[in-house]
C-alpha cells in the first residue's frame, strides 16, 4: 500500500479556540490575513501540516466559525476526511455549533472527534458536566458517538492526546482514490510576485504532476502546472487527500475564482441542472416553496438556483430524503455522489443538503412517475448506472461513462467485462441488448424491403440505417451491420446489403410472363428489337418494366448494348467467347463484324459495352483484350 494523504477540519462556534488549537497542534498560525489579526476571527480557511511519516500525511483546515463566513466554512470543510469539533468548556454547544453540525452531516462527514477546549477556564469537576451536556446535544448527529478529548491550547493540556487520537483514527481509514482523473475544487486564488497565478485547494481525487496540462472548469481554460507545493514545500506530485497549491502558467488571477475546478480530464460534467437527494435541516424557520431561489454550495462553488419538486409544492419539515432537482443560474462541475448544501439567501438559513444523483438532470413531469425514476437512479448498482447511461446515449466512450456513472476507473473496468456490455469501435461501449435491438430493427427493415421489392438486391448502407441514424451513433450502426454479416444474418454484395437467405427473384404472379419475355429475347438471337417492345408483348406494365430491366442486368439475364437494345445473357456471353477464340490480343471493328455477322447497328453498341464492362480497351481503331479467358 502506498502513502496515504488526509485532510482534517477544525469546526465550531466563533471564539471557541479553533485557530489557537490548530496552532497548538501544528505550531502554525493559520490567521494570516491582516483583517483576521485585527478582528481575531478567521475569515478565510487556514491550512497547516499536522503530521507526516512514511505511511500517512495529515493536513489541517481551520474553517471560519462566524455565521457571516458560512460560505468559506463550507468551502473549507468540503473534501475533508475527519472533523475536530471544537466546543469551549465555558460555553458549551452554541447555536452556530449546531448549524455546523448540520452542515457536516449534509456533507457526509462520518469521522469526528470532539475537542473540549479552554478547560483551564473551568474547574476540573465541571468538565465532566460539560461532557454530559455536549453528549446530550450531539445525539442524532454525526458526532453522537465521537470520542471526546479535553484540551487547553495555552497550557498544552491534552494536546498530545488529541494529536495521537487523530493519527490513530486516520490510520484506520481508507485512502482516497488516486488512480482516477484529477480533480481539485479551488478555494483560494492569489498571485505571488515573480511567480504568477497560484490556486489552492484540497485534492478530491486522482493525482497531478509538475508540468502537466490541466483544465480550469467550467470555463474550459487550458493551463500548465509550473510548480506544485504541499505545505509550502515543492512537490513533484499532488495526491487525493492533500492540501496543495498549484502555480499555473498561461492564466491570470482575474480569470479564475473560488468555485472553479482544476481537472486533468474533461470527463467531469459541467452542468446547470442536477437531480439530487435532499435532507432537510430540523426546525426550519421558514417554508420552502416550489421554485424558490436558493443558494447552492457544491465543492467550493456558491451559485444561485431554484429548487424544483416533483411530489410537493412546499415543505417546512420532512423525515425522509426528498428527491428533487436544482436548476442553477451558473454552470458548476459535478458528478454523482458529490455533496452539496442548500441555503436560503434571505433571510439566511441552512435549508438542508444531500448528494447529487445525476449531474445531467433533464426536465421531468410533476408526479409519482418521475419520483419512481429518480428513486431508481438513486439506488442504482454500478451495473444499473451504466445501463441507465447507455440507454440514454446508446453508445459512450470509457471517459464519458466515467462522467455519466460517477464510478471510479477500476469499478467501471470490472463492470464492463460483463457479457451485458460490448466494446465497439475503439473505446466505445454499448449494451448487448441494444445491439440485439438494432440488429432486429435492421433485419425487419431488410425483410420488409425484400417483400416490397423482391427483384432488387437490397439496400445500401445509407438507405438501411436512415431511420436509425438519428437515434444511434454511426459507429454503433456500422458495428451491428458488420457483426450481422459475420454471423451470416446479413450478406453484402458490392454496396448492397440483404438478408443472408434472400435471393432476388421475380414475383410469382409475373414469373410466367417474364419467362415468355426472356424466351422471345433468346429466340431473336443477335437481331433483337427494343427491350420495351418485349415488355409490351409480354403484358408487363411500364411501372414494373424499369425494375425488371435492372433485375435482368444484375442477374445477367439480359445485357444492354445501349439504352434500348438488350441481348439475352447467354447470347452476350457466347458473342464474347466467339470473339476471344477467333481473334488475337487485339482486333478491329471489321474483324468483329465478320466473325459475328453483325450490322453496324448492333456492332458499335456491343463494342462499347465490352469497353464499359472492362473486357476491352479501345486503342486508336482497334480493341485490345483486357480480361483473360
Amino acid at each position: 500500500m502506498g502513502k496515504r494523504y488526509f485532510t482534517i477540519g477544525m469546526a465550531g462556534h466563533i471564539d471557541h479556540g479553533k485557530t489557537t488549537l490548530t496552532k497548538a497542534l501544528t505550531n502554525v498560525d493559520t490567521d494570516r490575513l491582516k483583517e483576521e489579526k485585527e478582528r481575531q476571527i478567521s475569515i478565510e480557511p487556514g491550512f497547516a501540516p499536522l503530521y507526516e511519516d512514511d505511511e500517512i500525511q495529515i493536513s489541517v483546515v481551520d474553517v471560519p466559525g462566524h455565521e457571516r463566513f458560512i460560505r468559506q466554512m463550507i468551502a473549507g470543510v468540503a473534501g475533508i476526511d475527519l472533523v475536530v469539533l471544537v466546543v469551549a468548556a465555558d460555553e458549551g454547544v452554541m447555536p452556530q455549533t449546531k448549524e455546523h453540525l448540520d452542515i457536516l452531516g449534509f456533507l457526509g462527514v462520518k469521522n469526528g472527534i470532539v475537542a473540549i477546549s479552554k478547560i483551564d477556564k473551568v474547574d476540573e469537576d465541571f468538565i465532566e458536566l460539560v461532557k454530559e451536556d455536549i453528549a446530550e446535544e450531539l445525539k442524532g448527529t454525526v458526532f453522537e458517538n465521537a470520542p471526546m478529548v479535553a484540551v487547553d491550547s495555552i497550557s498544552f493540556k491534552g494536546i498530545e492526546d488529541l494529536r495521537n487520537l487523530i493519527i490513530s483514527m486516520l490510520r484506520k481509514l481508507q485512502a482516497r482514490d488516486i488512480s482516477g482523473a484529477f480533480r481539485l475544487p479551488i478555494d483560494q486564488v492569489f498571485t505571488i510576485k515573480g511567480q504568477g497565478t497560484v490556486v489552492r485547494g484540497t485534492v478530491y481525487e486522482g493525482q497531478a504532476e509538475d508540468g502537466q496540462v490541466l483544465t480550469i472548469m467550467p470555463k474550459g481554460i487550458k493551463t500548465k502546472v509550473r510548480q506544485i507545493q504541499v505545505h509550502h514545500k515543492p512537490a513533484d506530485r499532488a495526491f487525493a487527500g492533500q492540501r496543495a497549491a498549484f502555480n499555473l502558467s498561461g492564466v491570470t488571477k482575474d480569470e479564475i475564482e473560488r468555485g472553479d475546478v482544476l481537472v486533468s480530464s474533461e470527463q467531469f460534467e459541467v452542468t446547470r441542472t442536477i437531480d439530487v437527494a435532499l435532507r432537510i435541516a430540523e426546525d426550519l424557520d421558514y417554508m420552502v416553496k416550489q421554485r424558490m431561489p436558493v443558494k447552492v454550495h457544491i465543492g467550493t462553488a456558491e451559485v444561485m438556483g431554484r429548487i424544483v419538486f416533483f411530489d410537493r409544492n412546499e415543505f417546512k419539515e420532512a423525515d425522509d430524503e426528498i428527491l428533487c432537482q436544482i436548476r442553477l443560474d451558473e454552470e458548476v462541475v459535478a458528478k454523482r455522489g458529490d455533496r452539496f448544501i442548500l441555503r436560503r439567501p434571505s433571510p439566511q438559513e441552512t435549508i438542508g443538503g444531500g448528494w447529487v444523483i445525476d449531474p445531467r438532470g433533464q426536465k421531468y413531469r410533476f408526479g409519482e412517475r418521475t419520483i419512481a425514476e429518480l428513486e431508481k437512479k438513486k439506488k442504482g448498482t454500478p451495473s444499473e448506472r451504466i445501463v441507465v447511461a447507455l440507454k440514454e446515449a446508446k453508445g459512450l466512450s470509457f471517459d464519458d461513462l466515467l462522467v455519466r456513472t460517477s464510478l471510479d476507473q477500476t469499478t467501471l473496468q470490472n463492470e464492463l467485462k460483463s457479457e451485458d456490455f460490448i466494446q465497439y469501435y475503439k473505446n466505445e461501449y454499448t449494451m448487448n441488448a441494444l445491439v440485439e435491438v438494432i440488429e432486429e430493427e435492421l433485419y425487419n427493415r431488410l425483410r420488409d424491403y425484400h417483400t416490397m421489392f423482391p427483384m432488387k438486391q437490397g439496400l445500401n448502407k445509407k438507405e438501411l440505417v436512415q431511420t436509425l441514424e438519428k437515434t444511434y451513433p454511426k459507429e454503433l450502426l456500422d458495428y451491428v451491420i458488420e457483426q450481422a454479416v459475420a454471423k451470416k444474418i446479413f450478406k453484402r454484395k458490392e454496396q448492397f446489403y440483404s438478408l443472408d437467405e434472400f435471393t432476388p427473384h421475380i414475383p410469382k404472379n409475373w414469373q410466367k410472363r417474364v419467362e415468355n419475355l426472356l424466351a422471345d429475347l433468346k429466340k431473336d438471337g443477335y437481331q433483337v428489337v427494343y427491350l420495351n417492345d418485349y415488355f409490351k408483348k409480354a403484358g408487363i406494365p411500364d411501372e414494373l418494366a424499369s425494375e425488371m430491366r435492372k433485375y435482368f442486368e444484375e442477374q445477367g439475364l439480359a445485357v444492354p448494348l445501349d439504352g434500348q437494345y438488350y441481348w439475352h445473357g447467354d447470347h452476350f456471353r457466347q458473342a464474347v467467347e466467339k470473339l476471344r477464340s477467333e481473334t488475337g490480343s487485339e482486333f478491329t471493328v471489321g474483324e468483329a463484324k465478320d466473325i459475328l455477322d453483325l450490322s453496324r447497328k448492333y456492332m458499335i453498341p456491343l463494342l462499347e459495352r465490352l469497353d464499359a464492362k472492362g473486357y476491352t480497351r479501345r486503342v486508336e481503331n482497334k480493341r485490345v483484350w483486357l480480361k483473360k479467358k
